[in-house]
């Protein structure tokens, strides 16, 4: 896509290499998601949960277990899910199998170094210290921008009266656990959140109950 742009303008090298980076990334735009927007009438598209993940952060700040830089937390969320560009989407509930987060990690590494070497080596290497960062959880910013990751899904679930939950037969018991594993250490007050809104779900109908153990 980033062939579209003139190559032949009397520009800086560095800008030109940024402007085709931006040209590349608006891909974003058409990797579709599982969840729904609110009114379950399409899915969201990954810029759109970007997005809506930044402005969350901001939001949410003081819910986080420990204080973060508000400002690296938007950072991290803003640039995590620029692989999917290349890797697509991977449904949340596939990712705990084994083999398919195997795979789904190799995917992502190689669009990753991919997608930012087009860049000055300067932001090539900031870009990419971001993506690496979100993906160890060992960070303050990058433990809450991970809760914030997987609570805005649920979010969106709810209030459309199922989305991906519905389509995919999703339990509350595999979603109870999906929060124990990756929210508890960004935030325990939008952990609690998260189990209440499933509890909530199976009372409405809006997400399958528990399967008897």
């Amino acid at each position: 896509m980033a062939a579209r742009l003139p190559d032949d303008l009397d520009v800086p090298e560095r800008l030109r290499r940024q402007m085709a980076f931006i040209v590349e990334i608006d891909q974003l735009k058409s990797v579709l998601r599982q969840t729904p927007i609110a009114d379950g009438s399409r899915p969201e598209n990954t810029a759109e949960h970007s997005w809506q993940l930044a402005l969350s952060a901001i939001l949410l700040a003081e819910h986080a277990n420990e204080p973060v830089n508000v400002a690296h937390v938007v950072e991290l969320l803003l640039v995590h899910d620029l692989v999917e560009i290349y890797a697509g989407d991977t449904f949340i509930y596939s990712s705990v199998d084994p083999v398919v987060a195997a795979q789904q990690e190799a995917d992502e590494k190689a669009a990753a170094d991919r997608l930012f070497d087009g860049l000055p080596s300067d932001q090539r290497d900031r870009l990419r210290s971001l993506w690496d960062e979100f993906e160890a959880k060992e960070t303050a910013e990058s433990r809450f921008a991970k809760s914030i990751d997987r609570l805005m899904p649920m979010l969106l679930n709810f209030v459309s009266g199922g989305g991906s939950w519905m389509t995919h037969s999703i339990t509350a018991d595999k979603t109870h656990r999906l929060i124990d594993a990756q929210m508890t250490a960004g935030s325990s007050a939008l952990t609690a959140y998260g189990h209440a809104l499933i509890d909530r779900a199976v009372i409405q109908g809006v997400i399958l109950p528990p399967i008897p153990s």
